[in-house]
């Protein structure tokens, strides 16, 4: 219904190319069905904001597996966050559902998220998270495969628009400033759209950070 499974090779890319081509694709667990409308990417090897900056951890295990895995940890003992691991075995690399759209699995959603409908419902990646049932238990998951949790290739989003990433004030200025984030124009499931642009106004710097500065 949500079409294909996106396979092992669409996450073996640059964390900024696969934020940017998750935009529309669909995550789906059991009855729910959500369509991500926002994305951040944490990029390997020299970005500040990422979870892997200081190395492999316990927490970060599953962002230095294969892409395509899911990387789920709790935000301020709180929250639980998905992200989409990228790039290669090895590399430290993810990026962060930050808002969605529900389309299916609406009963679901309202038991794990309140009677919350409106553009606001999953807007942002604790809901998103939330809504799907997520814990720290599927880090490692692989997206990939029928069951559990899957990433399908659902309908890309035809005008995107980019902007600096979300709460990362411990980064460096040059990694909070740089156009990491990226939003569905055509949704209104966004936060912070202030802050972005459209895509086409923005020369995104696709070499890898350490190639940057």
């Amino acid at each position: 219904m949500w079409g294909d499974l996106l396979p092992p090779e669409f996450y073996a890319r640059d964390a900024l190319v696969v934020a940017r081509d998750l935009l529309g694709r669909v995550l789906v667990r059991e009855d729910v069905a959500i369509r991500i409308t926002e994305s951040e990417a944490y990029r390997h090897p020299k970005d500040s904001a990422n979870h892997c900056r200081a190395g492999r951890t316990k927490r970060n295990e599953a962002m230095w597996g294969k892409g395509g895995h899911a990387y789920v940890y709790v935000c301020y003992g709180i929250h639980p966050m998905l992200n989409v691991v990228s790039d290669t075995e090895g590399e430290g690399a993810a990026v962060l559902i930050r808002s969605g759209e529900a389309l299916s699995g609406f009963q679901t959603i309202e038991k794990r998220r309140g009677k919350r409908r409106g553009k606001d419902w999953l807007a942002g990646p604790g809901k998103v998270a939330q809504a799907l049932g997520l814990d720290p238990s599927f880090s490692g998951h692989p997206l990939y495969l029928p069951g559990g949790l899957e990433l399908r290739s659902g309908e890309p989003a035809k005008e995107i628009l980019v902007g600096p990433r979300v709460g990362i004030d411990y980064a460096s200025p040059f990694d909070r400033e740089a156009p990491y984030r990226f939003a569905d124009a055509s949704s209104q499931a966004v936060t912070h759209r202030h802050a972005l642009r459209p895509l086409r106004r923005i020369c995104l710097p696709l070499t890898p950070p350490n190639k940057v500065r």
